[in-house]
């Protein structure tokens, strides 16, 4: 079995905490090698090469990136560096996984996948979301059709919490739509079909933010034939939110990041009706009895672990470095979300704070 030698772009929380960490796992030991990290901080570097024996730290990444022996670079960089950080990993004969966001427009995108073209060289972007278990069941149970056609669907990753890191900042491509929205988007965009939405609207606030980046943020999707989406992330919402509610002309599904709870009805067992013009007698209202089905499901403890949707992603990038495996999230599914961020962003014009504040 051939082992990809990895290469990773920083050692922040993601590059420790959501990369480096996953290859020493049961399930990628065999196909992964982490053999060199590369951060400004050195300190950054000692956990994960001593973690992994023979592993080489580097302060500068483009000294990195001098090794040919290395298969794979993952770009866990800063946002504004994602896209020339992995422009320069491609030229330099490496295939590149880069951290979302990708960009913040669509032509930073292009930008990355000309290079891709241009060196022939792999480049997949990392967005685990997509591999969640109760994602895919809800995704499962809207195309069985037990819910009859799908009207609308909502997306809610909300909390209430404050911050005041980077991540707060314009300048860094940052905000919550940038920050944690490419992982309910990219769900949503799943939800709604193989197309781009005819309308976006969008609403930004900051509410318990330091910085000049929205922390709020409502989207709406729409496109004639495809259900209309609803999709929130805000830091001032309050507790005990539904993730996921789906609305379909049988039923509906609602439910959690680990539960899902679904009710529906068999039209060909409902009683039959037909249009009555005149008021009904006796000042009555429409009623009728629909027997319904109810079904749950609940997310293994497996599944709910941190690191699961990233082993997941990972074993479908070997797939398709490997055995020419078809990636599950294409970069044309990328380039699609980046343009309802970017105009969300047209329509959602923040101040910035002056340089150095």
């Amino acid at each position: 079995m051939k082992r990809i030698r990895v290469g990773i772009i920083g050692q922040g929380r993601s590059g420790r905490n959501i990369h480096a960490v996953v290859f020493n796992t049961e399930k990628l030991k065999e196909k992964f090698q982490l053999a060199a990290v590369a951060d400004l901080d050195i300190a950054r570097c000692k956990e994960s090469c001593e973690e992994n024996p023979g592993c080489k730290a580097y302060t500068d990444f483009r000294e990195m990136l001098k090794d040919s022996s290395l298969d794979l670079i993952v770009n866990a960089s800063q946002s504004p560096d994602h896209v020339p950080f992995s422009i320069e990993a491609m030229e330099a004969g490496h295939a590149v996984l880069c951290e979302k966001p990708l960009a913040r427009t669509v032509s930073e995108a292009d930008r990355v996948i000309a290079a891709s073209k241009r060196t022939g060289q792999f480049f997949a972007v990392f967005q685990q979301s997509r591999f969640a278990p109760t994602f895919r069941k809800v995704l499962e149970v809207m195309n069985s059709g037990v819910l009859g056609r799908i009207v609308m669907v909502r997306v809610v990753f909300n909390g209430f919490s404050r911050r005041w890191d980077w991540q707060t900042l314009q300048d860094m491509n940052a905000g919550s739509l940038l920050n944690t929205g490419p992982h309910p988007l990219d769900q949503a965009l799943q939800f709604f079909g193989n197309v781009d939405p005819e309308t976006v609207f969008c609403r930004m606030d900051r509410a318990n933010t330091w910085g000049d980046a929205e922390d709020h943020v409502k989207v709406i999707l729409t496109a004639k034939g495809h259900p209309v989406i609803d999709m929130e992330v805000s830091s001032c919402a309050p507790p005990g939110q539904r993730v996921y509610e789906v609305y379909g002309t049988n039923g509906t599904l609602h439910g959690s990041h680990s539960e899902l709870e679904w009710r529906f009805f068999d039209p060909a067992d409902a009683p039959a009706h037909h249009l009555i013009r005149e008021p009904l007698p006796d000042r009555a209202y429409c009623s009728e009895k629909l027997s319904f089905t109810t079904e749950k499901w609940t997310s293994s403890e497996q599944g709910m672990d941190f690191s699961y949707r990233t082993i997941k992603l990972y074993e479908n990038l070997y797939d398709a470095l490997v055995n020419g495996g078809k990636l599950e999230v294409t970069l044309e599914q990328v380039r699609r979300q980046i343009a309802v961020i970017e105009e969300c962003h047209r329509q959602n014009p923040l101040s910035k704070l002056p340089l150095g504040v």
